[in-house]
């Protein structure tokens, strides 16, 4: 257990990551939870993860300063990530155990930000309620979108249980991926969500803001130029650091800039080691301030 309470819990799959497809070439430790609690430890926050597996030594990747909830599960979930000049290709071989509220510990009910990260459908609709009313709650919910075939390709789909936990989010972050790059999609999370945020891989994001009018403010938030090498993560990343700074200072604008500069920074390096520190990203945003930001009002 880390030394201090934590302050930041994602909860979610840890991943074993095939670096090829060929499992004997070895894997990462991935998944939200990984992602997120590096950035975390980062940005100088105090993580804690629930997740499943099969062993503790499934998690050995992770380094220490990280409370770690294992959900016992007879298989660990396991993912190769393909890459090509269309984008991803995914498969998943293997899936843990779906968690539910009961799997949170009562000591974790009330953490200053709250991350759903699910990969495999494992966090139950049950768990976004849960939580005290001074939390952000928040998800990266690729892992309800998605579904794979007999040979483990996954695909994307529609958000089936979406208006269960909808209505607790304070906060949504997806990418053009996660919704097929269908942007009619986004307008069922506008009725329930205050804080919309789409990464755009290498344009940046773009936040959107339901008004309580029915319109919804979009303000698009400039890229880091990257030089790329491994964009897996790259939205956990993102998501985690845009909760952080939402917490820390409330201005979402500011927030989506300060995430988009600390992912630009991690996919410059392999897996979770180019993560940076929080002093690092406040000093690119020092030097390259955004002075004006692209602003007009979301229409179909």
């Amino acid at each position: 257990m880390a030394d201090k309470k934590a302050d930041i819990l994602i909860i979610g799959h840890v991943t074993r990551d095939l670096i090829t497809q060929d499992i004997n070439d070895g894997y990462r430790i991935g998944g939200t939870s990984s992602f997120g609690a590096i950035t975390s430890l980062r940005l100088n926050r105090t993580p804690a993860i629930v997740t499943g597996a099969a062993s503790p030594d499934d998690l050995a990747g992770l380094p220490s300063g990280i409370e770690s909830i294992i959900v016992p599960s007879p298989h660990t979930t396991t993912f190769a990530n393909v890459y090509n000049s269309e984008g991803r290709i995914q498969y998943c071989y293997a899936a843990a155990s779906p968690m539910g509220s009961i799997d949170i510990p009562d000591h974790l009910h009330s953490p200053s930000i709250v991350l759903l990260g699910p990969l495999v459908n494992e966090v139950g609709a049950d768990i976004a309620s849960m939580f005290s009313k001074e939390t952000i709650v928040a998800a990266v919910p690729q892992g309800w979108m998605r579904y794979w075939d007999e040979t483990g390709r996954v695909y994307s789909k529609l958000w089936e249980n979406a208006k269960q936990i909808l209505p607790y989010l304070d906060a949504l972050v997806l990418s053009l991926e996660d919704i097929d790059y269908d942007m009619e999609r986004l307008e069922l999370f506008f009725e329930y969500v205050p804080v919309v945020v789409v990464t755009e891989y290498r344009d940046g994001s773009t936040l959107y803001q339901p008004q309580p009018d029915g319109q919804v403010l979009e303000t698009k938030i400039p890229p880091r130029p990257a030089v790329e090498v491994d964009p897996t993560g790259a939205g956990d990343v993102f998501a985690t650091a845009f909760l952080i700074r939402l917490q820390e200072i409330g201005d979402p604008i500011a927030a989506a800039r300060f995430a988009n500069v600390t992912a630009s920074i991690g996919v410059e390096s392999e897996g979770v080691t180019g993560i940076p520190q929080r002093e690092q990203v406040l000093a690119y945003m020092d030097e390259n301030p955004v002075e004006v930001y692209q602003q007009s009002y979301y229409s179909t």
